[in-house]
């Protein structure tokens, strides 16, 4: 089962980040200017490229152990971005394919390409939303047409975060999202700081909220963790998403850390 619900034109004439993210992965959904957006933050700070595929690897690792080890079926996937490769239902739905999926974003070209490329399998579900992270309220109404919040969920906010200014607000809405979802639910989160390069990334990103949209805000470690609070915070704990879980590291050591932290926690 797949659907989505129309949404506003595409604004061509103002950079969008999941276009720009799209851009710094190689894809093509994306304008003119957002590749001179996605240039001029590149020049200031190269590692943004690692950094972005460091954060798609971070959630295909996480949901793969969510839908793999932890038997999670439903996931709400909040800050979707555009489709890539190793999407949230591809790799839930691999392992499980009754896994049900329901996709967050508020930008009309990922909404264009929803309808076009996050199909499901027979047996599970995927489904988009068009919303903003701010109305949480809106986000789980319509998330419970097609997922049961009295069944675990997991709940990924990859890199969105960082777009609400208010620290207090964005903890408001992380809680407001959990307190939907019953015990046994994990929570996914990806945040960009500034603790690897500082000043370069502060560079970086002082550049990107010149001329790009939505802004970024940088928060540290322990601000990070703190979205956690009140749930059981798995092992490694709050990392770089280069060093949640990697896998196979060649010889040399942990592979390098960039400047987006992130963790995965459980409602007990």
């Amino acid at each position: 089962m797949s659907n989505a619900s129309p949404g506003p034109p595409i604004d061509t004439a103002v950079s969008h980040s999941a276009r720009v993210w799209n851009y710094w992965l190689g894809g093509k959904d994306n304008y003119e200017v957002d590749q001179m957006a996605g240039d001029k933050v590149r020049e200031l700070y190269p590692d943004i490229v690692l950094l972005a595929r460091a954060a798609r690897e971070f959630l295909v690792r996480a949901v793969g152990f969510l839908a793999g080890e932890e038997g999670i079926r439903q996931f709400l996937d909040i800050g979707t971005g555009l489709p890539t490769v190793n999407n949230t239902h591809e790799v839930a739905q691999a392992v499980a394919p009754q896994s049900r999926v329901v996709y967050v974003d508020n930008d009309p070209i990922v909404l264009a390409h929803a309808r076009a490329l996050l199909t499901s399998s027979p047996e599970g579900a995927t489904t988009y939303i068009d919303a903003d992270l701010q109305d949480p309220e809106k986000i789980l109404a319509e998330a419970s047409r097609t997922l049961n919040f009295t069944e675990p969920v997991a709940i990924t906010l990859i890199a969105i975060l960082h777009h609400i200014a208010s620290y207090e607000q964005a903890r408001e809405i992380v809680d407001r999202l959990m307190r939907a979802v019953p015990p046994g639910s994990y929570l996914v989160i990806s945040h960009s700081t500034n603790v690897i390069n500082g000043a370069r990334s502060d560079e970086a990103v002082a550049q990107w909220n010149k001329f790009g949209k939505p802004q970024v805000i940088l928060r540290g470690p322990d601000q990070i963790a703190g979205f956690f609070d009140g749930l059981e915070l798995l092992e490694p704990g709050v990392v770089s998403t280069t060093r949640w879980r990697p896998g196979r590291v060649d010889i040399g050591g942990e592979p390098r850390e960039v400047d987006q932290f992130c963790g995965v926690a459980r409602k007990p």
